[in-house]
């Protein structure tokens, strides 16, 4: 391992830039997991069932760029910049323009097949090729940023507070601005939606600059030409399927964004066609982001006291009795519902704020087991993984949305409202409980375990040192 003579030392400034960094990434993706399947339903004239199974598609291409982009990570010679952050200056004009040609709604008047086609283009250059090639070496960079346990632990609150800022502005803003009201009920203005996804877009390319400038990678550690040669994917493949931490931690973020992501996406129908008030969605996503933000202050303190898995176990216990709650007293009144949901977020926001530590003990536990440090190529396992979340909420909300029968003509009668009543809200509690249960039974990295691989570690890197391995 390498070190720089006049490194600065770990501060806010990287926290914040790390912080940006994600909001960056939320510009372009919570506008996708959130509203793209509205967008191309009420907009473009899209059946749901469509859009969802090409999201589903397009994950199975990241099977591909985002090992690929974990294995160019992990080949790549540190720079004097590091050995992730360069990724993010080069790609981030890329993913911003991409995730702006998604949303044309002056192409509404297209045949359906050319919208199908241009849908599924788009999408998979957005999320399969520039995105991906933006979002693994950012998520890779932690592990560089610093080696210490609690300098991680305050990068993936940051990071996850940077989240939801910027759930706070796609949530709350796209609602309050993208709608007309036709006698009472609520309908997308396309070309107003189209202009928040060129200002969304130019906005993530400056947030990843700031990222870039703030942020310093301490950890260099050189690709050693042993393992350049050796480990093939094969062999990483092989790795992970005998890692029950990188197995785990997977399962556990799919039904993680199955649950959190079918709600997201849901509030879409929800608000608009069963209460048939934006404004309560737009107040939901303020009060729901204070959740996550309290859960930004609580996580640390109780994660040194009882440990990240633990407090993420019970916290999404909670989530899940709420949502099951929803489901069966079905409120009337929009700010009740809006209540339970800011209830549900806090508890969520104790797995979120800690995640992204989670994985970085995975990957100190990687190393221990495999002998080799492989920080781009777990993280893009893992972020194939989340990205499998995401291609299942969106196929399932659009299956059961279609299922149910919706479309746009219909969209307000009560057979379809109560159906997306119940998707929304029985979904994220069998998703939240099926969290909890992985992380307390399967995931083995509890608080002892990450202690004691923190203390083999830096007894491996004392060795390094004294044989002379950089």
């Amino acid at each position: 391992m390498k070190t720089g003579d006049q490194v600065r030392p770990f501060g806010l400034r990287d926290k914040l830039g790390y912080l940006f960094g994600d909001f960056g990434n939320d510009f372009t993706f919570l506008l996708s997991s959130s509203f793209l399947l509205k967008f191309y339903t009420d907009v473009m004239g899209v059946p749901a069932a469509v859009v969802g199974v090409i999201m589903m598609i397009a994950r199975f291409v990241d099977a591909f760029t985002d090992v690929t982009m974990g294995r160019i990570c992990d080949r790549s010679r540190v720079t004097p910049a590091g050995k992730f952050k360069p990724w993010i200056r080069r790609m981030c004009a890329p993913v911003a323009i991409a995730s702006f040609l998604i949303y044309q709604s002056g192409l509404a008047g297209m045949p359906m097949t050319f919208k199908i086609g241009y849908l599924f283009v788009t999408y998979i250059l957005w999320g399969s090729i520039f995105y991906t090639s933006i979002n693994i070496p950012y998520g890779s960079m932690a592990s560089a940023v610093s080696a210490e346990p609690g300098h991680r632990q305050s990068l993936s609150t940051f990071r996850s507070v940077g989240a939801a800022l910027a759930g706070l502005l796609v949530g709350a803003g796209v609602p309050v601005l993208a709608y007309d009201y036709v006698g009472e009920n609520p309908v997308i203005n396309g070309g107003r939606f189209t202009l928040i996804a060129g200002v969304f877009s130019v906005l993530a390319v400056g947030c990843y600059l700031l990222c870039y400038v703030m942020t310093t990678e301490r950890v260099k550690v050189e690709t050693q030409e042993s393992h350049r040669q050796s480990n093939s994917v094969f062999v990483m493949f092989r790795n992970a399927l005998r890692n029950r931490a990188l197995i785990s931690i997977i399962a556990a973020s799919v039904v993680m964004l199955l649950a959190q992501l079918t709600m997201q996406s849901m509030g879409n129908y929800v608000y608009p066609n069963y209460y048939k008030d934006t404004g309560a969605q737009a107040a939901s996503t303020v009060l729901m982001t204070g959740g996550m933000l309290l859960a930004a202050g609580l996580a640390g303190p109780l994660a040194r006291r009882f440990g990240k898995a633990e407090i993420s176990a019970v916290a999404n216990l909670i989530a899940a009795a709420v949502c099951f709650t929803l489901f069966l007293i079905r409120p009337e009144n929009v700010w009740v519902y809006v209540a339970f949901q800011t209830i549900c977020f806090l508890g969520l926001g104790m797995f979120t704020m800690v995640s992204w530590a989670l994985i970085t003990d995975v990957i100190d536990y990687s190393e221990l087991k495999n002998g080799i440090r492989e920080d781009g190529s777990v993280y893009a396992l893992y972020s194939f993984a989340r990205k499998l979340g995401q291609a299942a909420s969106a196929g399932l909300s659009g299956a059961l949305l279609t299922i149910i029968g919706y479309t746009e003509s219909n969209a307000f009668e009560e057979p379809i409202v109560n159906g997306i009543f119940n998707i929304s809200t029985l979904v994220p509690a069998i998703g939240f409980a099926l969290l909890a249960i992985v992380l307390w039974f399967w995931y083995p990295l509890h608080k002892r375990q990450v202690e004691a691989n923190v203390d083999m570690l830096k007894e491996k890197r004392k060795e390094q040192l004294r044989d002379g391995v950089k």
